[in-house]
């Protein structure tokens, strides 16, 4: 992961990563770092996808997308 990230901000790429805290291997490769907190690794999933799915969502906003109405998602509604 290490290379991959070196490799991408070679090519000039602006790097966030998501890291435990504690973790030093990181060594100021990232631009920006968003820390999450050590937990079990059953919740580590879980825990890593909330700041991801807050990320995109803000992103998404940022750029002018329509956040509540992705296209091609389809959606069942039940209709009594």
């Amino acid at each position: 992961m290490l290379s991959n990230i070196s490799e991408a901000k070679a090519r000039g790429a602006i790097v966030i990563a998501l890291c435990t805290e504690g973790e030093t291997r990181l060594g100021g490769k990232a631009d920006h770092v968003l820390f999450i907190p050590k937990a079990d690794p059953f919740f580590s999933p879980i825990l890593n996808v909330i700041p991801l799915q807050l990320l995109a969502y803000h992103v998404a906003n940022l750029l002018g997308c329509d956040v509540d109405q992705p296209r091609n998602l389809a959606k069942s509604v039940t209709v009594e």
